[in-house]
Parts: C-alpha cells; structure tokens; sequence
C-alpha cells in the first residue's frame, strides 16, 4: 500500500521549513489554485492615481514603488502588513491600497486603517455559510446584532440564549448560541439551521472587525466600487512586462538574498524603460501582439 507522508503523523517538518532542493536550501513548495511550484514568491506593488485624471500624453507612468520576495511557502496576506510598513518607511504609503482577495484578512481592514491609515480596496471573500451559499435562508447578515447588550436577534425576533467569548486557531471570536426550545419549533427552522437538536449558532468577530467586514461585503456588490476597483487590473500588465522583459518567473541565483536583490533590479529596469518612453513621448502597449498580426504589419510595410 502507498501512503502519503504527512507532517503531523510522520514528523515530518511543515512546509515553510522543509528543505525541497538539495541545490537551494532557502526555496520551499508554494501552490495557487491549480500551480504549484518549487522556489519563491514575488509581490508588486505599483503607483497610479484614478483621482486626479489628466490628458493621456501628459499622465506620468505607473512606477514599481516596491517588490518582496519570499519563499513560495508564506500566504500574501502575511505579506501586507511588512508591505505596509516597508511603504511608511519609503514615505511612499497610499491612502488607499488596491489589492487582489489573497491579500487583506477582516483584522487587515480594520489595522491598516487604525495603525497607517491605509484603506484596502478589495474584495472580501464571501459568507461560507451553508445558507449563504445555497442563496437562500437566513445567513449572518439576516441577524440584527446588539454589541452593547451582547444579544443577537433572529430574523424571527427571537434573542440568543448566550454570547460567549473565545479563540479559534489563535483568532478572536465570539460564539453565539440560540436555544433550542427556541430553534426546534419555529415554523421556519429549515431555512435557518439543520440541526435537530439545540439551536441557531453564530460566529462573530470582534465588533470593529465584523462591522468592517460586513460593510465592506455590502460595498462590494455596488456597481460604483466594482468599477472603481477596476484599477487593480493594470497591475496584471505590470507582472507581464516583468516575466516578459525581466524573466521574472524563474530565479537566476540561488537563495532569497540574491533573489530579492535581483528582483529589485528588476523593478527597478521596468520604472526605467516607463520613465524613458514617458520622457520620449512613447506609449508603452500592453497588449500582446500575435505573430499573425506582426506578419499581417510585415507585409503591409
């Protein structure tokens, strides 16, 4: 029989410390989706400005204000906060932080704007309850919390039985539990919880992490922030023009010094070949051009 070793029951040691190359001892395993690779992880973060629109000649180009390199074990949003602050120190942080949904966490949303005064623009991932999934059903957002009396009220008018304090993996939380003389009759109990014995229960965050939370879920189903986050998109360019005019995928040197190092070097030719088009009054395209249309150009010249 073939069995899969794991860390926990073979001591093996977990992934951000095991060693996967005998050539590189600082690379680890990283996945995203359905990629998986063996080496090292980069974060760029870019200037642009969608407040203050100018003529397109004279718009100053979108510069590289910072790249980060890890092993490709460590998750990106352990990575915002040392981007943040790394920012601060540069002088160059942003009043608001356009950035993709690996990156911000619901205690993100609320100390970066609390500590540096940093607002993430970004979208939140979605109620994983089962009744928010099926669409349908009485999900968190139909409860009316009442933080000062510690109570939670049901879409029935029925108050919790009790609201308890706790941590989960390290987090804070809060616990609420309805009783279930209150649950097992209600005539709707089947659009609210499946159990068939007890009550309703609920997992809150910490009032100013699940009043951030829940606001920011509702703005992002609003038209007017879908196309104001929009913006973000330019920063796919910029990882293009990194992998196709730096190589940017694959590391030339060995360990993460070296390739930090050279990953600054290469922000730094990207801001270069912008700042000299910008200069020369060139356009810099970012679409791809297929060999059939530089042969349809060909000809035609």
């Amino acid at each position: 029989m073939i069995r899969l070793q794991e860390a926990d029951t073979d001591g093996l040691p977990p992934g951000r410390c095991r060693i996967v190359s005998p050539y590189d001892t600082d690379a680890r395993w990283g996945g995203k989706r359905n990629l998986t690779w063996a080496g090292y992880k980069l974060h760029v973060s870019e200037f642009c400005d969608a407040t203050n629109p100018v003529e397109a000649g004279d718009a100053p180009p979108n510069l590289v204000t910072i790249v980060a390199a890890t092993d490709a074990s460590v998750p990106d949003a352990a990575m915002t906060a040392p981007i943040h602050h790394d920012l601060a120190h540069r002088g160059l942080l942003p009043g608001e932080h356009y950035v993709d949904s690996d990156y911000p966490s619901a205690d993100l949303l609320v100390s970066s704007l609390t500590d540096l005064r940093v607002r993430l623009v970004t979208p939140m991932l979605a109620d994983t309850s089962p009744q928010a999934r099926a669409g349908e059903g009485f999900d968190r957002g139909g409860f009316t919390i009442d933080w000062d009396n510690q109570q939670v009220t049901c879409p029935q008018g029925q108050a919790s039985a009790s609201w308890t304090p706790a941590a989960q993996r390290g987090t804070d939380v809060i616990n609420v539990k309805f009783g279930g003389e209150t649950c097992q009759p209600c005539p709707v109990k089947a659009k609210c919880t499946t159990t068939t014995r007890g009550g309703r229960q609920l997992t809150l965050r910490p009032q100013p992490i699940q009043q951030a939370l829940d606001a920011a879920r509702a703005e992002q189903t609003t038209k007017q922030w879908q196309g104001k986050y929009a913006i973000r998109a330019g920063v796919e360019s910029t990882i293009v023009q990194a992998v196709k005019v730096t190589g940017a995928r694959r590391a030339r040197y060995r360990g993460l010094p070296k390739t930090r190092l050279e990953h600054n070097v290469q922000a730094a030719a990207l801001n270069l070949i912008r700042l000299d088009a910008w200069w020369n009054g060139e356009t810099l395209d970012p679409r791809r051009t297929t060999h059939l249309s530089r042969l349809e150009l060909t000809l035609a010249a």
